[in-house]
């Protein structure tokens, strides 16, 4: 029967039965989503909150532990109205597990607790007693016997909350049986529409694809194909759209072209931009030496003086652009040595010392450990930390916190890396410049030349490693520094 049908009527079967096993599965899929709904709002309105509840009783039931030790070392009396907070905590958060314990086994233990904190508050009172009367070592020993009793309660606390997690765990089981069950039929329906897939893949080769490559094959290129059948218009329709696309791409050949030609003379623009601004800095040495000479020989009025100061200012900022430039046209050639990043930036720190405290800028140094040596040129790395360190003190003007963070770790696949973090708490980035800040002469700042992370970035580069950044708007930004940890004298070379 089947060799009978025509083309259309077995393309349009075999399209029908996919339609039908597609629908199939859609609709079981509804109904497992709708049943695992079901199960999750049951698990979320009966236990979930409950067990929230029950880890909050734990929770400022832990909290009062270590009060009545201290007060016995200092008989400082905060820490008998920091325990006082913390017992009526603990007596909100009971009364409200209390309220949501849905079975007779809850209940019971919840009375267990009630009953035992209560043996432990009067026997804890008696201890506090001792302590204020002065009979440190009666209160010594009965101190041990409120901790025994503590334990006891927090032991009942666990309990109560592994009878969440067996509840939870119940209806995780549930769960998965009706994903298995899922499983084998999503498993069923894959196996048939595999099979009608490559049935209809058969018929479109052999019945369909084939002519088409037959009669593509077989045309002269001096003279059109037959105009017979869909499949030859369809053939005529695909050619002539294959000229379009020839065209399209030799006009995009003729722009790159262009567009190659326009970087050749940006780049020797930019060469000789180089040498005009290596040219530049020798005459700026010398006015610089002048002013200075000046400043120092003649009696200037004070609004003489001030303009000097304003003219020093304005060539020390070319300066530094020219400076930036020739660091970002022609990198210096690494020094590699065996040295931690630890002595980095301790040194960095050092360097600035007078300048952080001249900004109002408190740092924070966290460092587990210090850093194993790697190899590394620590002048080229040291001027990486201090441009981050300027650039935040910059970005809190009146003054903030520094926090840099020391670690280390494994990265796939460079293997042992060091991680460093410089966190400010400036007003962070803005979401519309994250993407440009390590692009060459971006800048936020009025005055910047948009070279310093730049320059940055590429140094910590040719060391094999990366720089990121970390930043919302408003809540500061982070800058992570990562560098891989070498054993010999091996990186990848400057370009």
């Amino acid at each position: 029967m089947w060799k009978h049908l025509s083309l259309r009527s077995r393309i349009f079967i075999i399209l029908a039965a996919l339609a039908v096993t597609t629908l199939g599965g859609g609709l079981i899929t509804i109904w497992h989503t709708e049943a695992t709904d079901a199960l999750l709002s049951s698990l979320v309105d009966q236990n979930l909150a409950s067990f929230r509840a029950a880890g909050e009783v734990e929770k400022s039931l832990l909290l009062q532990k270590g009060y009545l030790t201290y007060y016995f070392l200092d008989s400082n009396p905060d820490w008998l109205s920091q325990l006082e907070n913390h017992h009526q905590k603990f007596l909100q958060e009971l009364a409200g597990a209390r309220r949501l314990a849905a079975n007779e086994v809850m209940k019971d233990i919840l009375k267990q607790i009630e009953a035992n904190y209560q043996a432990y508050l009067m026997a804890r009172q008696r201890v506090i007693e001792h302590y204020q009367s002065g009979e440190r070592e009666a209160g010594s020993r009965l101190h041990q016997e409120v901790r025994r009793q503590f334990g006891a309660i927090r032991d009942l606390c666990e309990r109560y909350k592994l009878i969440h997690e067996y509840s939870i765990s119940r209806a995780r089981t549930e769960s998965q049986s009706h994903a298995r069950f899922i499983n084998v039929m999503a498993l069923t329906g894959m196996l048939i529409v595999v099979g009608l897939g490559l049935l209809l893949v058969y018929i479109l080769f052999k019945q369909i694809l084939g002519p088409i490559r037959r009669l593509a094959l077989d045309a002269d290129p001096r003279g059109g194909p037959p105009e017979e059948g869909n499949e030859v218009t369809a053939l005529s329709q695909r050619l002539h759209h294959l000229m379009e696309d020839v065209d399209q791409a030799q006009s995009q050949l003729e722009r790159s072209q262009e567009t190659l030609v326009q970087a050749g003379k940006m780049a020797l623009v930019g060469k000789l931009a180089a040498g005009v601004a290596h040219s530049i800095r020798n005459p700026l040495t010398s006015v610089k030496m002048r002013l200075f000479s000046l400043q120092r020989a003649l009696a200037l009025t004070p609004t003489q003086k001030e303009d000097l100061e304003v003219i020093s200012e304005e060539i020390r900022h070319i300066d530094t652009i020219v400076r930036h430039f020739l660091e970002f046209s022609r990198p210096p050639k690494l020094k590699m040595q065996r040295v931690s990043l630890s002595d980095v930036v301790d040194s960095a720190l050092t360097l600035l010392g007078q300048r952080l405290e001249s900004y109002g800028v408190r740092v924070e140094l966290h460092r587990p450990e210090r850093l194993p040596p790697t190899w590394a040129d620590p002048e080229q790395l040291k001027e990486v930390l201090v441009n981050l360190l300027l650039n935040a003190c910059d970005a809190m003007s009146g003054g903030g916190v520094i926090t840099i963070r020391e670690a280390r770790g494994q990265v796939a696949p460079v293997g042992p890396v060091a991680f460093l973090s410089l966190s400010d708490t400036g007003p962070g980035v803005p979401a519309s410049i994250r993407d440009k800040i390590f692009q060459p002469f971006f800048s936020s700042k009025e005055e910047g030349a948009g070279l310093g992370l730049s320059i940055a970035s590429r140094i910590v580069e040719e060391h094999g490693g990366w720089i990121e950044l970390q930043a919302r708007e408003g809540e500061g930004a982070t800058f992570i520094i990562t560098l891989p940890l070498r054993e010999e004298e091996r990186w990848a070379p400057s370009s």
